[in-house]
């Protein structure tokens, strides 16, 4: 029986007087008399590239080192997927530029963008090139780092939360559990070409690891599913797909692996999306937190049938 659960994910009730993240972050910002904590913050002189990454969406998630570039930075070069109010938090002043690439959309030329952070940096300005996620994990981080030393153009890296832990962990899904997994594998759903990675091999993949995180993934999902099938995973395998994770629009469609794709289309789930593969995707019936703070029980205390062995041991 195919097992098909779609729900949109909302902002949980507030059950605490504290400030919640992003309102926390503001709060500190606003507020004459309250500073960033006390620490040695990183320097940012005239024509230091900042390559930073913004997390995946949710403002409260961003790191304190990103915040203080924020608040340092006289350009901002920003990427598609860096929610607007973390860009509102950056000082009065600096000059923001665009630089999003979207997938089947006009967008800026990777090498178009590097070397106009070198540009930037020539001319003294203090650049902060603010990724969603982590600038190294398929964000294209490596490629910019690289350029600015060819052409000898200093640098510093920050990283953020990335969507494929942060934003599982946000729908309620571990991307580990001793129980499932030792391994975890994160691949692209699409090269610089557009198309699927020829140089993935989907029989190890699939026998490698129990646990598959796939950024980037919709568009190829009727492919990607089918090698991996092929490849020996199991049709009825639980998966789960997040999209616009983190944030108040976030849905989570949970189906299997051969629905996956049709399930997708037919539920519309949407770009950018993070698509999980594995048995963790089933923790989340018991530890879908935004849920139960929203009043929701637990659909099952015991999703992968362990009994009291996991308080035991």
């Amino acid at each position: 029986m195919r097992r098909n659960h779609l729900r949109a994910e909302y902002r949980a009730p507030t059950v605490s007087p504290l400030p919640r993240g992003a309102d926390m972050v503001r709060a500190m910002i606003d507020t004459p008399h309250i500073a960033l904590p006390p620490h040695d913050w990183p320097a940012f002189p005239p024509g230091l590239v900042w390559l930073v990454g913004a997390g995946p969406g949710e403002p409260g998630l961003l790191t304190l080192e990103a915040l203080h570039a924020l608040q340092q930075a006289d350009v901002i070069v920003h990427d598609a997927l860096v929610n607007t109010r973390i860009l509102d938090w950056r000082r009065p002043g600096t000059r923001l530029e665009y630089a999003g690439k979207r997938g089947g959309k006009p967008s800026a030329k990777q090498r178009d963008i590097s070397l106009r952070l070198i540009e930037l940096s020539r001319q003294g300005q203090r650049v902060l090139r603010l990724k969603g996620g982590d600038p190294f994990v398929f964000g294209r981080g490596g490629e910019e780092a690289q350029t600015l030393v060819r052409a000898g153009v200093p640098f510093r890296v920050t990283p953020g939360i990335t969507a494929g832990i942060g934003g599982l962990a946000h729908a309620g899904i571990p991307v580990t559990h001793r129980d499932v997994n030792h391994t975890v594998t994160f691949l692209t759903g699409h090269d610089q070409t557009g198309l699927t990675p020829t140089e993935i091999n989907w029989e190890a993949l699939a026998k490698g690891s129990p646990v598959i995180v796939m950024y980037m993934a919709i568009k190829h999902l009727p492919r990607i599913a089918d090698e991996l099938m092929a490849a020996g995973r199991n049709a009825a395998e639980s998966v789960a797909i997040v999209s616009n994770a983190t944030l108040p629009q976030m849905r989570v469609l949970e189906t299997t692996l051969g629905a996956a794709a049709v399930d997708a289309e037919r539920h519309g789930m949407e770009a950018p999306a993070i698509v999980c593969l594995g048995s963790v995707v089933e923790m989340r019936k018991s530890i879908d937190w935004l849920g139960q703070l929203r009043g929701e029980p637990p659909r099952d205390l015991d999703p992968l049938q362990r009994g009291g062995a996991a308080e035991a041991s």
